[in-house]
């Protein structure tokens, strides 16, 4: 390898000569020509890049571009990395492509192009001799890009993540806002989002993963990546409109609606419905959910109804999955403490001994009062079912059989369930 000293090099550097000219001279040489090929094929194979204003590319990525080949030069010509604050500006401009909107991979992607513009132009006159330098310049130049794009990376993410956190925060604050009943308009405004008609409240109870009780598995990590999973299909299946506030065992949302909280079509609360079955399905994890909907001054009403009809669900025994008011009217009224809901619940006492009889009326009522279903899912005889049955409206004077007693039963049920679970423990 030939070549001339440099008094600041690296030890025993010697510059690469390619065709008789040292690297770094042909690159500063030819600075106006690499910049406007740089710029033509960013503009060319980036569509990113393509897109931006004239004056941008024309100004501060003309700049940049310069900046980084005059970078390079000095590195071709000693030997040693560019000095720090050149990959610290590397990062600035990255931060600033991400405050922009630029995809990583389009920012990565110039540097790459960029690189390898100046590595045709310097090797277009390589003659045969050259390989040896054409070998220790390739390993610089793949040195140079190698830490070029480690620090735009570090810069756009570093970015992103500050604008994730300011949008969380902003979020958060809305959220907070809206459940404190406080005014929520300049939150709303800080956040970017304009406050809609109306919220679908809702209020979440995560059930563990099993991971979170095998044995051996670190709980805490099981249990954050149910979360994480849970909180991308949320945030995927409302396409990151909701406000929410999750833990691993549950918390809130609040779905914008698009209309007032009296005008909700069935559709949108189904549509809910399938979000929550979704997000539980990826979490791996049952959820079970209550809803409320009002307009934004109304929040904290239906956060607090949200929670009752939750509490309410879960109270009796109901299965994963979202619950309206209208959908536990019956055991929400019951869950009221009065003197006919403890007359109600007295109705089945004879057969609070006999868990056989109760578990069969339970399982004949929610199989729609099909005896042979009630057979099949209690693994029964049905003549074994009929003799259950009878001994119910023997005990109870209530008979399952005759549609007059089925209301008085199934409140009984709901009533004594309701008892059972406000004793005192």
């Amino acid at each position: 390898m030939t070549g001339h000293n440099s008094p600041a090099c690296a030890p025993g550097w010697r510059i690469p000569v390619i065709g008789g000219v040292p690297a770094d001279q042909r690159l500063l040489g030819a600075v106006p020509e690499l910049v406007e090929t740089v710029i033509a094929t960013l503009v060319e194979r980036v569509p990113t890049y393509r897109r931006l204003p004239r004056e941008q590319v024309a100004g501060e990525l003309a700049q940049v571009t310069e900046r980084r080949i005059r970078a390079l030069a000095q590195a071709v010509r000693t030997g040693l990395p560019a000095p720090a604050a050149e990959f610290a500006a590397v990062r600035e401009a990255a931060a600033r492509r991400a405050e922009e909107g630029l995809p990583l991979d389009a920012v990565l992607l110039a540097h790459h192009l960029g690189m390898e513009v100046c590595w045709e132009l310097v090797t277009r006159q390589a003659r045969d001799g050259d390989a040896a330098d054409l070998l220790v310049l390739n390993r610089l130049l793949l040195d140079q890009l190698r830490r070029a794009t480690s620090a735009a990376g570090a810069g756009y993410v570093e970015d992103r993540r500050d604008l994730a956190d300011e949008r969380h925060a902003a979020r958060h604050a809305l959220l907070t806002a809206l459940l404190d009943g406080a005014p929520a308009d300049e939150a709303a405004e800080r956040a970017g989002l304009r406050l809609p008609p109306a919220y679908a409240v809702l209020c979440l109870a995560v059930a563990d993963h099993p991971d979170e009780q095998a044995p051996g598995v670190d709980r805490t990590v099981a249990a954050r990546r149910k979360l994480r999973r849970l909180r991308a299909e949320l945030d995927h299946r409302t396409r990151q409109s909701a406000l929410t506030s999750l833990t691993a065992t549950g918390g809130v949302a609040l779905v914008p609606l698009d209309r007032g909280p009296d005008a909700v079509p069935a559709a949108t609360w189904l549509l809910l419905a399938d979000t929550v079955h979704r997000a539980a399905r990826a979490a791996g994890a049952a959820v079970q959910a209550g809803a409320a909907a009002a307009a934004p001054a109304g929040v904290p009403g239906a956060a607090a109804l949200a929670h009752e009809v939750l509490e309410v669900a879960r109270a009796f025994g109901r299965p994963p999955g979202l619950y309206r008011l209208d959908d536990v009217l019956l055991e929400y009224q019951l869950s009221r403490p009065s003197h006919a809901r403890s007359r109600l619940a007295s109705l089945i006492e004879p057969l609070a001994d006999s868990g056989d009889l109760l578990a069969t009326l339970r399982t004949h009522l929610a199989g729609g009062l099909n005896r042979r279903h009630t057979a099949r899912t209690l693994h029964l005889h049905p003549n074994t079912v009929d003799y259950r049955l009878r001994r119910v409206a023997v005990l109870t004077g209530l008979d399952p059989t005759r549609p007059a007693d089925l209301l008085r039963i199934a409140a009984a049920i709901a009533a004594h369930d309701a008892e059972r679970t406000q004793e005192p423990a």
